[in-house]
């Protein structure tokens, strides 16, 4: 599982979400969680930013609190649920980020962990998104959530799962109208371990409330 992770302004990279969020990113998420509103670019408005809750509200949904809302898809059975197989061919974003958490459990309690890409470059992590209609207030809610995969060489030490992680190349694939299921779905894979680099971090990241960059620093 993803459920928590990081996209700061002056990471830079190459890849649009890079462009986008060092032109219209005023302020870093050092400890990005669950139903904050957090930058996503969308398959319809690729160049743009936009912000949505993370925690996808289906739109078949009765209230806000009639279904669970899923912060993250599993790559592997997205084409078999309706719900996400849908979104899968009509609703796709990426999601900007430049570090994600993860906690490794151990005999003396659960280590969170930073993982990044080497370069220390933002990237982005593959997600769906939706928007649900409040049929009393006339107000729509955009969310999404992040796809995850089986965890590489580098990530299985720490936990069994990962996000999936589009290379820059990957994320024009990503949001191209056109692409088939097949091939969208060969993209969501793990991200080459040997690209990229963890370490751990202090308790301060268990807390949502903590959003300062001392969440980051190493132990």
């Amino acid at each position: 599982m993803c459920g928590r992770y990081t996209v700061v302004p002056k990471a830079k990279g190459r890849s649009r979400v890079a462009k986008l969020i060092e032109k219209k990113l005023k302020e870093g998420h050092y400890n990005a969680a669950p139903s904050q509103a957090l930058p996503v670019v969308t398959n319809k408005l690729p160049d743009e930013l936009q912000f949505f809750s993370w925690g996808l509200q289906p739109f078949w949904a009765k209230d806000v609190k009639s279904v669970k809302r899923s912060i993250n898809a599993r790559a592997e059975t997205l084409a078999e649920k309706p719900s996400f197989r849908n979104l899968l061919k009509s609703k796709r974003c990426l999601v900007p980020a430049d570090g994600f958490f993860e906690w490794q459990v151990t005999p003396q309690g659960k280590v969170p962990h930073r993982i990044q890409l080497r370069s220390e470059e933002m990237f982005s992590f593959a997600g769906l998104w939706d928007e649900w209609l409040d049929k009393g207030t006339g107000e729509v809610l955009h969310t999404y959530a992040i796809i995850t995969t089986e965890a590489n060489n580098l990530v299985k030490p720490i936990h069994d799962r990962m996000p999936v992680i589009l290379s820059p190349e990957a994320e024009e694939l990503w949001l191209d109208e056109g692409q088939p299921q097949e091939d969208l779905l060969s993209l969501l894979k793990p991200f080459q371990a040997s690209e990229m680099k963890a370490y751990a971090v202090s308790s301060l990241v268990n807390s949502p409330m903590n959003n300062v960059p001392e969440v980051i620093n190493s132990l």
